[in-house]
């Protein structure tokens, strides 16, 4: 954010921006209020002047859903990223944040989605590469061809899953793996979730936080 402003005026023009990405609308004053427990919407007042005479927001008169935000495309959120999927050999997934990335506010992100970390390169000629971040969406439907995260005897693997009668194929997309073949039956393997999209590092092959670029 290019000028100064206190951690929790941050923290309402994030909720504002997700507020607007959410439900194509703003908040209210009392929205803002009780999503940061004031009992008084005037201190809500104080700080969107301060990031009204920033910059950050503009509003009309008069009007209850008059926040605009100046420029989402310089806003950025840091989203957690909880563990890593296989793009190669199945690595084990964490229970618990291992990173995090900073990506742009606009990116309306489902509420129950969440990011993994891809290691290996299996999937790369599906533009797939190490160390880029996928979107989750928790999820056990799929279509064949679809690109999913699942778990094969505790490990986490990103592929393109078919089937036929009795088995799954989890099919990578660099002809140097073979396909994962599990039984429709088999009790070590589970469908964590669909694939959305993905994040891309600046600098490829090296762990590195998300940035704009320049």
């Amino acid at each position: 954010m290019s000028k100064e402003i206190t951690e929790i005026q941050k923290k309402i023009l994030l909720f504002i921006v997700e507020y607007l990405n959410s439900n194509g609308y703003p908040p209210t004053l009392s929205d803002i209020a009780d999503k940061f427990g004031y009992r008084n919407r005037a201190t809500v007042q104080q700080h969107l002047l301060a990031l009204e005479k920033k910059n950050y927001i503009t509003r009309k008169k008069n009007l209850s859903r008059s926040i605009e935000v100046t420029d989402r495309y310089n806003i950025y959120i840091s989203r957690p990223v909880v563990g890593e999927v296989a793009a190669g050999n199945p690595l084990l997934i964490y229970q618990d944040v291992v990173d995090s990335v900073d990506l742009p506010a606009l990116a309306n992100l489902p509420a129950n989605s969440f990011l993994l970390r891809v290691k290996g390169s299996s999937m790369k000629d599906a533009f797939i590469l190490e160390n880029d971040v996928i979107i989750v969406k928790p999820d056990s439907a799929y279509k064949s061809g679809d690109l999913i995260v699942a778990i094969v005897d505790d490990s986490a693997v990103i592929k393109r899953i078919y089937e036929d009668d009795e088995h799954l194929r989890l099919v990578s997309e660099n002809p140097e793996f073979k396909p994962i073949l599990v039984h429709k039956k088999s009790k070590s393997f589970r469908i964590v979730g669909s694939v959305l999209g993905l994040y891309r590092t600046l600098e490829a092959g090296k762990k590195r936080r998300l940035q704009k670029g320049n």
